[in-house]
């Protein structure tokens, strides 16, 4: 009895360890381990710096980086599909949906863009902005980039 009562502890224990090594692992990425990057210029007008945070693995589907936009830059017009979330850390920035006003946002602002909606953000033509953008993806998908916002829109 007692060797049966050893033999199952041990096959329990060996168990838990192999599950223990199976189960997803809390994983940090340290600062400056991802190299940033300009914003393309078919997304972006100006001088842009993408700076990735995170990207969830399956099955999240968020990820979200900073976005420094220095003055009068801006991205493209665009949506995403599950909508998006930005947090502004510095600066002053504009944001605008389609037919709607132009609006400011400062640090400490946090905008919430619903599924679908087309607009663009960026810096105000004389100050810097830096945000934290967050998004889902959809079918692999977390932004569609549409048509630049022209100077015109811009300026509104």
């Amino acid at each position: 009895m007692k060797r049966l009562a050893t033999t199952t502890f041990a096959i329990a224990f060996l168990s838990s360890i192999a599950s223990a090594r199976e189960a997803p692992m809390i994983e940090i990425t340290p600062v400056g381990s991802q190299p940033s990057s300009a914003g393309p210029e078919n997304c972006f007008t100006g001088t842009v710096r993408i700076d990735s945070l995170f990207r969830g693995s399956a099955p999240a589907r968020v990820g979200g980086g900073t976005v420094t936009f220095e003055p009068g830059a801006r991205t493209a017009w665009h949506t995403h599909p599950l909508g998006q979330t930005l947090i502004v850390t510095a600066g002053a920035g504009l944001v605008q949906h389609w037919g709607g006003p132009r609006q400011e946002i400062r640090p400490g602002d946090t905008v919430w863009i619903p599924p679908g909606v087309k607009h663009w953000h960026g810096a105000t033509p004389t100050t810097g902005m830096t945000h934290i953008a967050i998004a889902e993806t959809l079918d692999g998908k977390a932004v569609e980039w549409l048509e630049k916002v022209s100077d015109e829109q811009y300026r509104r």
